[in-house]
């Protein structure tokens, strides 16, 4: 049923996991359009009572966007995978089902806002976080600029997103960034644990929960900050910083950026 996911359905738990180990389980348009469809069932299968979002492999949980896919992008088609790749997280935050992450490695760019898009986090001790697009002459596209700074404050999202350091699970559990670090082994145990708890209160209330925390959390001026993003995000597209910084990612060097 879908190309890029694996899912396991137990105890009303829909595990989704994002199944390209040998890219990082790197998002591409499919691995975009399966998540939207696995969203999609979340919502329309009432045998579904929760789900995890994780990734395959030992490594990554998603470790960015896939970059050859979209290098040679117009800043209009930038713009379209940005709101395409927001629309989809919307799904994600907004589903009247939990939608937890469990980070089990890199989470990193997109998947980095995928898992913010979640409605909670939990990681593995070898996970790490980051936002590392400034080093590509890009911002993030789906929702990073946002919800970083909804998460962990302004003042650190500002200097993770400028800096594009990487974040360790310890850290982001000081942040706020994640609910629990585990170890690798235990990760997706803890998380079913969590959401068996969660399983056994009212539908109907964490339904309502959901919503009204969302709007507790995104204030009405923020939410044109969405609609920004995805103008800068093709904006940065019709720069020449975006060119090296692409090309030197694809070819395995540092970027030379010339500010133009």
């Amino acid at each position: 049923m879908y190309s890029t996911l694996l899912t396991e359905l137990s105890q009303g738990i829909f595990i989704i996991t994002i199944n390209r180990p040998d890219k990082l389980n790197a998002l591409n348009t499919q691995v975009f359009t399966d998540i939207e469809n696995a969203v999609d069932e979340i919502q329309s299968n009432p045998e579904i009572k929760s789900a995890i979002i994780t990734g395959a492999g030992p490594k990554a949980f998603v470790a960015g966007a896939d970059i050859a896919e979209f290098a040679n992008y117009t800043k209009e088609q930038a713009m379209a995978l940005s709101k395409r790749g927001q629309d989809i997280f919307f799904k994600i935050e907004n589903s009247k089902k939990p939608i937890v992450a469990a980070v089990n490695g890199f989470a990193l760019g997109g998947g980095c806002e995928l898992a913010m898009a979640c409605h909670f986090r939990l990681a593995s001790e070898n996970a790490k976080f980051g936002q590392p697009e400034v080093n590509l002459g890009l911002i993030p596209g789906y929702g990073g600029t946002q919800r970083l700074t909804q998460l962990v404050g302004k003042g650190k999202s500002m200097e993770l997103h400028m800096t594009a350091h990487l974040i360790d699970a310890n850290e982001a559990l000081q942040l706020g960034l994640v609910n629990h670090v585990t170890t690798a082994e235990t990760l997706m145990e803890r998380t079913k644990d969590i959401l068996q708890i969660i399983q056994s209160k009212a539908p109907i209330a964490i339904s309502k929960l959901i919503e009204c925390i969302n709007i507790a959390a995104t204030p009405d001026h923020l939410d044109n900050g969405y609609g920004k993003e995805v103008a800068a995000f093709g904006d940065c597209f019709a720069t020449e910083d975006m060119k090296e910084g692409t090309t030197a990612f694809l070819e395995k060097r540092k970027a030379n950026f010339k500010g133009s």
